[in-house]
């Protein structure tokens, strides 16, 4: 295993590892500020014991989000030094904000929230909530924004050897990276929205707790219908951002090699990365990449055989990536819809119970997909178009990056297992009784 693999590899496993609390983070978070809101607002005891039992499940997951977080920040002087060294004065300023305002303002606020149920007004202590809601989401942005310019650096001007920050308005309105925010953010609280769902369909079928979790279950399939359907219009609307911006995404995403006015999609493709074709097109639908990238039906797509084999990225694993993300997004459209219709009395329909419980890991596979055409769907460019991945890496002995990825894996494994192993028993436990 050369560095360059291996640090790839280890910075994978941990930035897929902490993704997998992130966006629970993000969205139950909110979930329980409006748990707590509703009991403000109506004085039912059953919200303040949501507020409570959903709480306690997202302090469990924040703990192991912020844990797995930093480890990630360390990488960028450990295993990418001349990355750090290149673009730290526009990156690293992003990273710094983050931590210094929205971090704060989340870790400072959650202490508030968790402790103060008797110390506070009842008004008070709901702000405190939407303090940590918000802490969290804008953690989100400035992160993104900053991943943002990775995929569509703007606002820099190459000087002394390196990238210095020129226009810090340019960056922080970098359309991508609000794209990427968006989508990501959104994708978040389908995430939580199906998690509350999952937990409240085994509760249901339990019969435990009905009217409680059938209140839950309501409130969640709302939001899960809600951001489902916006997933889907703001993915489109994201998919044209990476037509301008990264036209070598987008074909490696549609798995398409050739220059094609009136791009047609296909629905099911088997790619040959070693011939540069496709082996097996079943579905054609004409002119409707052409139309998704640049909303023209007759507008002109550029293939993969347009770049340089070198600045290609992978195909199979961007194009099955995005398949997949794309096919469970309309299957949550779906299952949040049957939620919604069902939603006064899902007990009666334990078919849909059954199905949601089972549906909780979905979403999860669904935003590591979408990190996947995001970032695999970037090479070989770690700042695209600025710096290559190769350019980026650390001078240090393949021994070393095997060690520490071999350690990633066991501790993150250990802490994985002790965190899902703690949401299970909570979930299953219940909320305390009234």
């Amino acid at each position: 295993m050369d560095v360059l693999l291996g640090s790839r590899l280890q910075f994978a496993v941990a930035a897929m590892f902490h993704f997998l609390f992130v966006p629970l983070t993000l969205g139950l978070s909110v979930l329980t500020a409006v748990f707590e809101t509703l009991y403000l607002k109506t004085g039912d005891e059953d919200y303040k014991r949501a507020a409570k039992f959903w709480g306690k499940l997202f302090l469990i997951n924040f703990a192991l989000g912020v844990v797995t977080g930093i480890t990630l920040e360390f990488q960028f002087g450990t295993n990418w030094r001349y990355y750090s060294e290149y673009v730290g004065d526009v990156f690293g300023s992003l990273l710094a904000i983050e931590a210094t305002l929205a971090f704060f303002l989340e870790s400072t606020f959650i202490a508030v929230w968790h402790f103060g149920w008797n110390r506070l007004s009842p008004k008070l202590h709901c702000l405190a909530i939407w303090l940590v809601a918000l802490g969290s989401n804008v953690s989100a942005l400035w992160i993104l924004l900053a991943n943002g310019w990775m995929q569509n650096p703007v606002g820099y001007v190459i000087r002394n050897g390196r990238a210095e920050l020129e226009s810090f308005w340019a960056v922080v309105t970098n359309s991508f990276g609000w794209m990427e925010f968006i989508h990501t953010v959104t994708g978040a609280f389908i995430l939580s929205s199906f998690f509350v769902l999952g937990v409240s369909a085994y509760h249901l079928l339990k019969g435990n707790e009905v009217e409680f979790f059938k209140k839950s279950f309501r409130v969640a399939a709302v939001f899960a219908l809600v951001f489902s359907l916006f997933e889907v219009f703001n993915g489109h609307l994201h998919g044209s951002e990476v037509a301008k911006v990264q036209p070598t995404k987008l074909a490696a995403m549609e798995s398409l090699w050739e220059t094609k006015k009136g791009a047609p999609m296909y629905l099911f493709i088997i790619p040959d990365e070693k011939n540069e074709r496709n082996l097996v097109e079943i579905g054609k639908i004409p002119g409707f990449l052409s139309f998704l990238a640049y909303h023209d039906f007759s507008a002109t797509v550029k293939g993969l055989k347009e770049f340089p084999k070198e600045d290609r990225p992978p195909v199979l694993l961007t194009f099955l990536s995005f398949r997949l993300m794309v096919g469970l997004g309309f299957l949550f459209v779906l299952l949040s819809t049957l939620a919604w219709l069902k939603r006064n009395e899902p007990e009666k329909s334990p078919w849909l119970l059954r199905i949601l419980l089972l549906s909780i890991p979905l979403p999860y596979i669904a935003c590591e997909m979408g990190w996947i055409v995001a970032e695999v769907g970037r090479q070989p460019w770690i700042v695209y178009g600025l710096m290559k991945t190769k350019d980026a890496v650390s001078p240090l002995a393949p021994s070393q990056v095997l060690i520490s990825l071999v350690a990633f894996i066991v501790v993150y494994t250990a802490l994985g297992i002790i965190d899902f192993w703690l949401l299970t028993k909570y979930a299953k436990k219940g909320p305390d009784r009234a």
